[in-house]
């Protein structure tokens, strides 16, 4: 019996060695492929594009694909009105920074997830809204204002949308279109992030931590940066960044 329980741990230790910290599933994997698909193929056609100037000045940008055909979508349940995404915000010495997993839920959303399984893009404008969308639980439209965004780069914006905390655009059959998304609710997703980062992590400790992207993530990143030289204008009331004065 001893030498059995001995064996067991054994094999137990040698899993753990063989099995890479943070090392996703194939479903996470899939998704993260889809989100950097969606933002290359939405901002590769500038005519009917999100205007890359209001990319470059998001603090956060959130990403939430279309539920996928078999092998990976979901039962027709109460999940299947839920959207599944991802988010990644504006870093000081980075562009873009690791993705933070999300859900998605209530208010239209349930129109654009469940009937038609439409993909989803949000940028968030300003530093207080990213702040606020970092922690557990956010309602766009009572915890900050969302509007349809433009489309295009000759579409100008309106007064709405240039004071607005969210712009947010909808993609049903490869159109893209500026949908208001009142009333839904984005979660983070800690079972998503413990996929892809080997643990429960917050969005807020994966964003602020300059946390390196994991492989399955590093298209997407990718597709963000190219788009994205310019950094996001700076807030008069944000937060300066403390500096470290140990060395002198």
């Amino acid at each position: 019996m001893r030498a059995l329980i001995l064996f067991a741990r054994a094999s137990l230790a040698a899993f753990l060695c063989l099995t890479p910290l943070g090392a996703s599933d194939a479903e996470t994997d899939h998704r993260l492929e889809r989100a950097a698909t969606l933002f290359s193929t939405v901002m590769g056609a500038p005519d009917t594009a999100i205007p890359r100037e209001l990319v470059e000045k998001a603090s956060c940008i959130v990403m939430v694909p279309a539920r996928d055909t078999p092998p990976f979508q979901e039962p027709p349940s109460q999940e299947a009105k839920r959207g599944r995404g991802f988010l990644s915000c504006r870093m000081p010495t980075t562009l873009w920074s690791a993705p933070g997993a999300i859900g998605i839920e209530g208010g239209k959303i349930e129109l654009q997830v469940g009937a038609f399984s439409a993909d989803m893009i949000l940028l968030v404008m300003n530093q207080r809204t990213a702040d606020k969308i970092l922690a557990d639980k956010f309602t766009l439209g009572s915890d900050a204002t969302v509007e349809a965004g433009p489309v295009g780069n000759t579409t100008p914006e309106t007064d709405a949308q240039q004071h607005a905390d969210i712009l947010s655009w909808s993609r049903l059959q490869s159109m893209l279109t500026g949908f208001p998304l009142e009333g839904a609710a984005v979660q983070e997703d800690l079972d998503e992030n413990a996929k892809i980062y080997g643990k429960p992590r917050t969005n807020v400790d994966i964003v602020t931590s300059e946390t390196s992207p994991p492989v399955p993530a590093e298209k997407l990143i990718k597709q963000l940066n190219r788009y994205s030289d310019a950094p996001p204008e700076k807030e008069k009331n944000a937060p300066e960044k403390s500096e470290d004065k140990s060395e002198k």
